[in-house]
């Protein structure tokens, strides 16, 4: 076993943490929640834990939440969840993966996702 290995257990440690304990996003005018990224960028685990081939349902899932998102709540909701993620992530290949995915999955994302993101200048 190597000590590489428990990393990639503390993403997802992390992912899963997350999706449990995060309440949606408190303005109610914005109908996204962590809850549902978390859910739907589940199957990019895989991926960006080891590697490889980008998973179809990672891809599909992605193209389903960014074309949901409607509104600037939405789009900083959005944000702040995946400033979450990569926070969880961060260290290793496991971030680089991580941004990388709106790129292999053909899905433009209009801002550089890390853990320093200011989610609030979005519009």
């Amino acid at each position: 076993m190597s000590a590489a290995r428990p990393v990639p257990f503390a993403v997802a440690a992390a992912l899963m943490v997350m999706l449990v304990l995060t309440p949606a996003p408190p303005r109610a005018e914005a109908a996204l929640s962590c809850s549902t990224v978390y859910n739907t960028l589940m199957p990019c685990l895989p991926y960006v834990q080891s590697g490889g081939t980008v998973p179809r349902a990672c891809c599909s899932g992605m193209q389903r939440l960014f074309s949901g998102v409607r509104n600037t709540l939405d789009r900083r909701a959005l944000c702040s969840c995946l400033k979450d993620v990569a926070a969880g992530a961060a260290g290793g290949p496991y971030i680089s993966r991580a941004a990388g995915l709106p790129g292999r999955c053909g899905v433009p994302l209009p801002y550089k996702q890390s853990p320093n993101m200011n989610c609030n200048s979005i519009n």
